[in-house]
């Protein structure tokens, strides 16, 4: 089974906002962030996949989510190409292990 490690992208009320979690399912995860049924930071929010990575076991997945939640250097690279390419930029990293 894989897990995907992805990180979403927001524009809301002129702030460009980031969020990081894991998953099984991306695409009904990502249903869930816009819907407002996902974790509480992301209600009521347009959220885009922005980056996302492939691992093969869930504790691999678990780990790269807390770096990428403590990296905020990275994160405020990809929130800086987000308002330079918008939506046209979306980065996919496979990493199988």
């Amino acid at each position: 089974m894989t897990y995907c490690v992805y990180l979403l992208i927001s524009s809301h009320k002129s702030r460009v906002l980031s969020y990081v979690g894991y998953t099984k399912n991306l695409k009904n995860r990502l249903n869930l962030h816009n819907i407002s049924r996902g974790a509480k930071y992301t209600r009521g929010k347009k959220w885009i996949v922005f980056h996302k990575e492939i691992y093969n076991t869930k504790s691999k997945a678990m780990s790269r989510e807390y770096e990428l939640k403590k990296d905020r250097k990275f994160r405020n690279i990809l929130r800086e190409k987000f308002k330079i390419n918008g939506k046209k930029y979306i980065f996919y990293k496979n990493r199988l292990q």
